[in-house]
């Protein structure tokens, strides 16, 4: 079985993608759900790996993959962008949560998000 963060491993591995035309520009919305996917992507897979820390929070295996899926997938059908396109875009999100302190930051917005989402 896959886990959760693989796409999120596919970004933090690619070093260059194949020329596409200009980002697309994300609403707030969008790139809301873009950067609260790729957070709950690796807030999931610190709870998997066992290395959350002090953070309390929820479970994200099941409900986090969904939302990841379920968000990326109307972003795609949204903007258009193909899977390539969309790891483009993420790829400054995916940065910018890896510095210290910075997932832990927008955590607590993405987990209402989570929930405000019905899943």
């Amino acid at each position: 079985m896959l886990t959760i963060l693989a796409p999120v491993l596919l970004l933090a591995q690619a070093s260059t993608l194949p020329a596409e035309a200009a980002p697309v520009p994300l609403d707030i919305q969008q790139q809301t759900a873009l950067r609260c996917s790729m957070a709950i992507a690796m807030a999931a897979e610190r709870q998997r790996a066992g290395t959350v820390g002090d953070h309390a929070w929820p479970d994200l295996s099941e409900r986090g993959r969904e939302f990841f899926v379920r968000s990326l997938a109307q972003l795609m059908d949204d903007t258009g962008l193909t899977r390539e396109g969309l790891v483009k875009q993420a790829r400054p999100e995916v940065d910018a949560l890896q510095q210290p302190g910075r997932l832990a930051e927008v955590m607590p917005g993405c987990l209402l998000l989570l929930d405000a989402s019905g899943l």
